[in-house]
């Protein structure tokens, strides 16, 4: 029924139903509501995003997740991110697994070109990285931040490459070349592009326009950032435009999360990472040129769990086989098929399975909950700011989406890892990198940057022969894998022993040559705090060692015989022989 009803929904608005309809969602990082013009940020110049909303589809009720990776998960699923293994954003919690369904697979299975061009952040390696969850080819990096904005290395398809130029712009170019060579079939291009997610590195030239509006270097470094993704969204629509395939191709934007700092957001109650609405509800556009009636806007509650099947019922898809969805067709609202949906509850879960921190929304209410049995209720239709607890006025509302909450999130948190294991040993994927940041350790080994482990991070402070680090894996295919070290060292340490463990199976060896790690130049406008500098690192094979197929535990160590630092280590690395 659902497919009948887009077929004809389609026809209606004068697409022909035999003929495929290409994609592009545009994602973009840490880019709140209030981020954009048309939302009344004076501020900010956003013009092609306007252009969007104005001739377009405007979802202004549309919710996402508190942070990055969740949302990609929920976006690319259609389930909440819990369901997807995706808990946190860095040490491999943000790897979303291999066995769910994602959008890129539902195109694929319909005969469409797919690809992805930016940020991924839902797994670093095959089966769980871009080119195992149905993308044909990918231009970008998997982690959860970059560090270099310009001239940035980059992975093409599980390769590092050098590249020239500001990083959106080159995944710009990326993606449309990717359009071009696709023009004649069905594509789908993903774009989930890494700023303004810091570090603060803006193109010069916009970030001192917006200095001289006397702005913060924080904010005018973000907002240099997002008016750059403008412009490259403003390219992306006049290569569709030269060829002759915009009226045929739906343009869809949202972002992953609200703003993260504090800054205009159109006066809604928190940030990033929180899950008031300042947090998660972002802008949402759908521009699909004569086929969507322009300037419309739908205040009826939708989210990233909708994207999936609303896309499905609208383009006529075929639908893959997935695993149960969260999210609902809000095909009838673009359509004018209906200007209202059925009443839902929606959810918003905290990270690192933090029960007693999250919400529920329904189209009037909004419950917060801050711990056990803690939490405030809103009317969100008197008060869209959160500024009046109602739960004492409304004790069985309250009472009753509380319990409807903890029943949700038991039921989405069912047979969820804390970190899954990294995954080794694909013939798709010979070569494995196990960055620090995705380790754990023993002893007086610290991370560099930040004692949990943020992305780009690595393993300092190793000096004393109890220390150890090791990496938790899951091998599918057993045999000899070469070992490289990526590393930085004092002369001293050289000759030292070292050596790795996994079951039974042990790598005896030493570093060759010292090597003094050095700082690459990001050009950032603001200092970074969390987010570890760009290094340099020297990189030397060890030997090889026998891994046995199915979960278990590499560990690294030394026989360290002076207290004094050993060694610095960026990654191990494994290549199946």
């Amino acid at each position: 029924m659902i497919l009948l009803i887009s077929i004809v929904s389609c026809a209606q608005q004068g697409q022909p139903a035999s003929t495929p309809t290409n994609v592009i969602l545009i994602l973009t990082d840490d880019q709140g509501y209030g981020d954009v013009n048309i939302h009344g940020n004076d501020s900010i110049q956003t013009p092609v995003q306007n252009k969007l909303a104005t001739e377009g589809f405007r979802l202004d009720n549309f919710y996402v997740s508190p942070v990055c990776a969740p949302t990609r998960a929920s976006l690319l699923t259609g389930r909440y991110h819990y369901r997807t293994g995706t808990t946190w954003v860095t040490r491999n919690g943000e790897a979303m697994r291999s066995e769910e369904t994602t959008l890129a697979e539902v195109f694929k299975a319909n005969n469409y070109a797919t690809g992805c061009f930016g940020k991924w952040h839902n797994g670093a390696h095959y089966p769980e990285n871009p080119n195992g969850q149905g993308f044909d080819t990918f231009t970008g990096f998997c982690g959860g931040h970059w560090n270099r904005y310009i001239d940035p290395s980059l992975e093409v398809n599980g390769k590092m490459i050098e590249t020239k130029g500001y990083i959106s712009d080159i995944l710009t170019d990326s993606a449309m070349t990717f359009i071009e060579r696709n023009k004649s079939q069905p594509f789908f291009a993903y774009l989930p592009y890494n700023t303004p997610h810091t570090p603060f590195i803006a193109p010069e030239k916009l970030y001192q326009k917006y200095k001289a509006q006397g702005l913060s270097d924080k904010i005018a470094s973000t907002y240099g950032m997002i008016e750059n993704i403008d412009d490259n969204i403003g390219r992306l629509l006049h290569k569709l435009e030269n060829l002759d395939i915009l009226e045929n191709t739906l343009v869809i934007f949202l972002t992953d999360n609200g703003p993260n700092f504090d800054r205009y957001n159109a006066n809604m109650k928190g940030r990033k990472g929180w899950i008031n609405d300042g947090g998660v509800r972002v802008p949402c556009f759908f521009y699909w040129k004569d086929h969507l009636a322009e300037n419309q806007i739908s205040k009826q509650l939708t989210s990233h769990i909708d994207i999936l099947p609303t896309l499905v019922d609208l383009l006529g898809l075929t639908m893959t086989q997935t695993l149960p969805l969260d999210g609902v067709s809000f095909a009838p609202l673009l359509t004018n098929d209906a200007d209202t949906l059925p009443n839902r509850s929606l959810y918003t879960f905290s990270i690192n399975q933090n029960k007693f921190k999250g919400s529920v929304r329904t189209q009037q209410y909004r419950l917060t909950i801050t711990g056990e049995n803690e939490y405030q209720l809103t009317n969100l239709l008197a008060d869209p700011f959160e500024k009046k607890d109602i739960k004492s006025q409304f004790i069985n509302i309250g009472k009753f989406m509380y319990e409807e909450y903890l029943i949700k999130y038991e039921e989405v948190t069912k047979n969820l890892l804390d970190f899954a294991p990294i995954p080794v040993g694909y013939a798709k994927s010979p070569s494995t990198s196990l960055p620090a940041h995705e380790g754990y350790f023993t002893g007086s080994i610290q991370y560099k940057t930040a004692h949990w482990g943020w992305c780009n991070d690595w393993f300092t402070n190793w000096s004393t022969p109890t220390d150890t680090m090791y990496w938790n894996l899951k091998v599918e295919t057993s045999g000899q894998y070469k070992v490289s070290l990526q590393y930085a060292c004092p002369t001293t340490s050289v000759g030292v022993p070292i050596g790795l463990l996994a079951n039974s199976h042990q790598l005896e060896s030493s570093i060759k040559k010292p090597f003094s790690s050095t700082y690459v130049e990001d050009f950032e406008q603001v200092d970074r705090i969390v987010e570890a500098d760009e290094q340099t690192w020297a990189t030397q094979e060890l030997g090889t060692i026998t891994l046995d197929k199915g979960e278990q535990r590499l560990k690294l160590f030394a026989d360290i015989q002076q207290a004094e630092s050993f060694a610095e280590v960026k990654a191990v690395i494994l290549e199946q022989e």
